[in-house]
């Protein structure tokens, strides 16, 4: 896939290989020409199979229809993603001049296929041996589980294979442990930890590997259809017509295209890589130096996946572990997006202010002529929500919106959806959730491991009483309770992706924080939003790494760079567990609630702008960020009190700073000291 994208400097290209090398899954193979499109045709078939299971499911059922979905999902993942490097004196066969697979990779794929499929030829009676599964059964699940950890492997890393092998070593093991002791269990066989697996509907063919069967792969398809119908180039180039000349339209213009792009993406890191390679140039013009620009484009990237109408892939598991709709989940998220975005373009103006930047004439093209010819491309995105508002669920809706943005294409002659490039997409939309689908399985193992032994109780209850340990008060220990919930959020998300760290997550920190009084809604949105927010998080921060190698910029100036950008939607979580009136934030209870709660947040971001960006009227000196540190945090404890307090220590910051600018005469009024 290539996006051609106009701007002012000429015609940038992106090929789909620049931003999947900055992806938190590894990047795939790159095939030779035949077995491309072989393996292309194979994932095509498998993209029609999953739109027609959405009007014509399967009778046998649900467990059924992702038994045929892992059959045709694994062995592709096994092809196209790279396994062990293999020295070439031990086994020539795997060292080959092309990237291809080698034998090893299509002997495991077959046995892949083989034993994915085994439960079909006797479904309803593999199903009944659950409680006493054959020889045969436990080495088919064994030997499943092998090569889901390996596929697991191949598309993300160590970390989570590492973690399921700890698991299961935790079901095998537990019953050893001292029964004194918190985490003590009966104890499990290896038959009944494999049964576990892949007999029941907690572990391989649980929830995480449905919503990716029946949702993520959906969304895949869908975003794929837009990219190849010239949905993508639009968003950009809207983007970069949109905003007057001035010298914060370069930056507004980044924001604005990386919420657009990330509905086509649905990756934070893959966004801020095709967003940086067209907007840098933009950006060096206009004068922002290489760490807040990179900084900049990471923090739009990632609140693409923040924000509705797309979100993550984790905002389709909260639906199905909350049992509410997805259009509920898109509701959560829309007042702490208007923070995120406040915050993004708070910074952007007292950034504008400290580096002096000025305008940059990103586009040739009116946005009212870009409108007119081609907003149809909004119409799909309108769709969705729409049908999702009159109840029809969420993968009926999405394939409407795939077959209406096919016919749009045809509106526009470069980027018709003929044979050729709809086949393309159809193939891309499942090669996308690959990566995401072996995750899934795999964490299937901890989810599976949790349920049979009890360990996510076992573990709230151990986080609960460590809190407790250190004070008897209520409130400090769910302050406690949520710093090291966040703290063990970011530092998992530092290793594994957003949807594996959510899944881990949900099923061993959100029961302390539910055992404390926090609802299971803001719970689960506190966790997805530190999920997130990993891939910002320093050290390893990988959309912040990645746009540093965009930008040419130092990597952890970088970091902190996107740290600043992104500080409210590390703070406005806390108001979700923290704070009696926080429900409101996430559009819960009443609409007078939720507009002063939306107030006053936006207040407290205001104050947080005034801390990381150094800025008011004029520069700000130590003592404004001072007061409006503390001024930030009560905002955010929503009760008239802290309110009120907060209201107070943020006027004393802003007057002082008015009497500084009068103080100041001539020019250095408006200078970007800092």
């Amino acid at each position: 896939m290539t996006v051609g994208i106009t701007t002012g400097g000429g015609a940038a290209t992106l090929s789909e290989s620049e931003p999947a090398e900055y992806e938190q899954e590894k990047p795939a193979r790159r095939l030779s020409p035949a077995l491309d499109r072989a393996i292309s045709g194979w994932c095509a078939v498998i993209s029609v199979g999953v739109l027609l299971q959405v009007f014509f499911p399967l009778s046998a059922g649900t467990q059924f229809y992702l038994v045929i979905f892992l059959a045709a999902v694994l062995p592709v993942t096994l092809l196209c993603y790279r396994g062990w490097r293999v020295p070439a004196f031990m086994n020539p066969l795997t060292v080959r001049a092309t990237d291809d697979p080698g034998i090893t990779d299509w002997i495991l794929a077959t046995l892949a296929l083989v034993v994915c499929a085994y439960p079909l030829f006797d479904f309803d009676g593999f199903l009944e041996r659950r409680q006493a599964p054959t020889g045969l059964d436990v080495l088919v699940g064994a030997l499943l589980l092998v090569l889901l950890l390996e596929a697991c492997r191949r598309t993300t890393g160590w970390v989570l294979p590492v973690v399921s092998l700890l698991f299961i070593a935790y079901a095998y093991y537990g019953g050893y442990l001292p029964y004194t002791w918190s985490l003590a269990h009966q104890g499990f066989n290896f038959d009944a930890i494999i049964a576990q697996f892949t007999m029941g509907t907690a572990g391989f063919y649980g929830t995480p590997l449905s919503v990716a069967a029946s949702y993520i792969v959906l969304f895949t398809i869908y975003g794929a259809v837009l990219d190849y119908s010239g949905a993508g180039k639009f968003f950009i180039d809207l983007s970069f017509a949109a905003f007057k000349r001035s010298r914060t339209a370069p930056g507004r213009t980044v924001t604005l295209a990386g919420f657009l792009l990330g509905s086509v993406s649905g990756s934070g890191t893959a966004t801020a890589v095709s967003l940086g390679t067209v907007s840098w140039p933009i950006l060096r013009r206009a004068g922002y130096p290489p760490e807040p620009a990179g900084g900049m484009l990471a923090a739009a990237g990632i609140g693409a996946i923040l924000s509705p109408p797309t979100l993550g892939a984790a905002a389709f598991i909260i639906a199905e572990f909350l049992q509410v709709s997805y259009l509920t989940v898109l509701g959560y998220a829309v007042i702490p997006t208007i923070l995120y975005y406040l915050g993004i373009l708070l910074a952007i103006e007292m950034d504008a202010r400290r580096h002096g930047t000025t305008a940059a004439e990103p586009s040739t093209q009116s946005a009212l002529k870009l409108l007119m010819r081609f907003s149809y491309h909004f119409l799909s995105l309108f769709v969705i929500i729409g049908f999702m508002a009159v109840d029809v669920p969420p993968f009926k809706a999405v394939v409407y919106a795939v077959i209406i943005q096919f016919g749009l294409s045809f509106l526009d002659r470069e980027h018709r959806l003929t044979a050729g490039p709809f086949f393309k997409a159809l193939a891309q939309g499942t090669r996308s959730v690959l990566p995401v689908a072996a995750t899934c399985a795999a964490a299937g193992v901890i989810v599976a491991v949790t349920t049979q032994t009890g360990l996510g109780l076992n573990l709230a209850e151990i986080i609960v009483d460590a809190a407790k340990g250190l004070t008897d008060n209520p409130t400090v220990v769910l302050i406690l309770t949520v710093v090291l919930a966040a703290f063990a959020v970011l530092v998992l998300g530092l290793a594994v992706p957003v949807t594996a760290s959510f899944i881990i997550a949900a099923v061993i920190i959100a029961p302390a924080l539910v055992q404390l009084g926090v609802t299971q809604a803001e719970a689960y949105m506190f966790i997805f939003y530190y999920a997130v927010l990993s891939e910002v998080s320093p050290p390893t921060a990988l959309a912040a790494v990645a746009t540093s190698a965009i930008t040419g910029g130092k990597v952890m100036p970088t970091m902190w760079q996107a740290w600043k950008y992104t500080l409210p939607a590390f703070l406005v979580p806390f108001a979700f567990v923290l704070t009696e009136n926080g429900a409101h934030l996430l559009g819960q209870g009443s609409l007078v609630g939720m507009v002063w709660t939306l107030v006053v947040s936006m207040l407290a971001v205001a104050a947080l702008a005034v801390v990381t960006g150094g800025w008011i009227v004029i520069a700000t000196g130590w003592v404004e960020r001072l007061l409006c540190v503390p001024a930030a945090l009560l905002l955010l404890y929503l009760a008239p009190v802290t309110i009120a307090v907060g209201i107070g220590l943020l006027l004393v910051a802003v007057v002082i700073n008015l009497v500084r600018q009068r103080r100041q005469t001539g020019p250095t009024e408006g200078s970007a000291t800092s």
